[in-house]
């Protein structure tokens, strides 16, 4: 399973956006973006930089995309041959695909604090996915599905503990393609998403642009 494992605040610096990938830190006064002295762009000569060129917008809009879902280029690219195949538009299919991953709906069902923590919650074998276990991050959940939390005592104690975490803390917000009943720890995929469903500020179009050249 390829992840990065360098320090994840420089992205959302370099991107100029809160990637939420620290999770329920990034909601907190201790975010880097919180901070003037640090809201700007990794590097010590970060203020001397010129404009993005045509390329350079492109360029963001894509690594944007990919450090939000946490994926690598590989992984990306992939994604994108896939969502070129489809007959809607390249850009929302592309977007649904990386709504559909397993640790993306997890962590859109607020049962599990951070992307990051759901996938270590998948990977770990806390996650099952109409009934069995599912250790795949990946994994592209389909309409009908049922996803829950293991029955075993040390995951039911494990998600509740992470649910705590996530007590007054506004995002992510409620999906409407998601229904969630956190009493028995369960989600249930009820549609696909859509363009609307997706929370992170990106134009598609641009990053269909970058990729099609």
């Amino acid at each position: 399973m390829g992840r990065y494992l360098g320090p994840v605040c420089k992205l959302c610096r370099r991107e100029g956006i809160k990637l939420m990938l620290k999770g329920i830190r990034c909601e907190t006064a201790k975010c880097a973006m919180e901070k003037q002295w640090r809201n700007k762009p990794p590097g010590m000569h970060s203020w001397r930089r010129r404009g993005a060129g045509d390329y350079g917008i492109r360029l963001r809009e894509k690594q944007k995309v990919k450090r939000y879902y946490g994926v690598l280029e590989k992984q990306f690219r992939r994604y994108f041959e896939t969502a070129e195949r489809a007959r809607e538009n390249t850009g929302v299919e592309l977007l649904r695909l990386l709504e559909r991953r397993l640790d993306n709906v997890l962590y859109k069902t607020r049962l599990i604090a951070g992307r990051r923590g759901s996938r270590q919650a998948i990977a770990h074998g806390h996650v099952m996915v109409n009934g069995r276990k599912c250790d795949i991050a990946s994994y592209q959940v389909k309409v009908g599905d049922r996803i829950s939390i293991h029955p075993r005592e040390k995951s039911q104690k494990y998600a509740k503990a992470q649910m705590t975490l996530l007590e007054g803390v506004p995002y992510p917000p409620q999906q409407g393609w998601l229904e969630v009943d956190t009493t028995k720890l369960q989600a249930t995929v009820i549609a696909l998403p859509s363009r609307d469903d997706v929370i992170i500020p990106v134009e598609e179009q641009l990053v269909v642009e970058f990729c099609s050249r």
